[in-house]
């Protein structure tokens, strides 16, 4: 039988988060679904996730090895959609990323030590709006504006990827997927989409 560590503990508010023995990495491992976001001081301790159109910032600070990675994506606009739509869809994409850092910083990590590493974004449905592009623009704009600077990236293109990103290291494997043998990635991010769909433009949702 596998001798295997006990499982550490998790930060709090991540205790839905769904954690798994990754048996090629030999370590302990938090996967994340759309919308949902992970983040770890545990030595070792990596974070999966499987990419369409939505993107991962995978964050840590260097120094300390305290990190975690995201998977979002901005609602689309939609017919009855208001004026604001922007708005709504730019503080969705800010959500995503200033709880990742602010849940880093809480962890202790330190502004200044931040190292930012970009993957997803891709077409993955020829016929569908390129969701994926906008999402990379968003996520770029932002960073840009916090002054944060981008140690590298893999984003856009037209393929699906599955990512394991390890915070203490800040090591970013990405393996581009030729073809999704199933249909779960694309209907996993409809799904997603279709939540986001009506909450921007409500007037009930308060973020912040």
């Amino acid at each position: 039988m596998e001798n295997r560590p006990e499982q550490p503990s998790c930060l709090a508010d991540f205790e839905h988060v769904n954690r798994y023995w990754d048996r090629n990495n030999k370590t302990w491992a938090a996967k994340i679904l759309p919308g949902e976001y992970y983040v770890t001081r545990n030595t070792g301790e990596i974070i999966a996730t499987t990419l369409g159109s939505c993107v991962s910032a995978c964050i840590r600070d260097k120094v300390f090895g305290i990190g975690g990675m995201n998977h979002f994506m901005l609602p689309l606009k939609h017919e009855h959609g208001s004026e604001d739509w922007m708005d709504s869809a730019t503080r969705y994409g800010s959500y995503a990323m200033e709880h990742l850092i602010n849940d880093i910083l809480k962890a202790g990590g330190n502004r200044k030590n931040l190292e930012i590493k970009l993957t997803g974004g891709g077409k993955i449905v020829a016929n569908m709006s390129d969701v994926g592009k906008r999402n990379i623009a968003f996520v770029l704009d932002y960073l840009q504006t916090e002054n944060l600077a981008v140690a590298s990236q893999d984003l856009g293109d037209i393929h699906p990827r599955k990512v394991l990103y390890y915070p203490e290291t800040g090591r970013l494997r990405v393996k581009r997927l030729r073809s999704l043998h199933n249909e779960t990635l694309i209907q996993r991010e409809q799904s997603y989409q279709n939540e986001l769909e009506v909450q921007p433009d409500s007037g009930g949702v308060e973020l912040f």
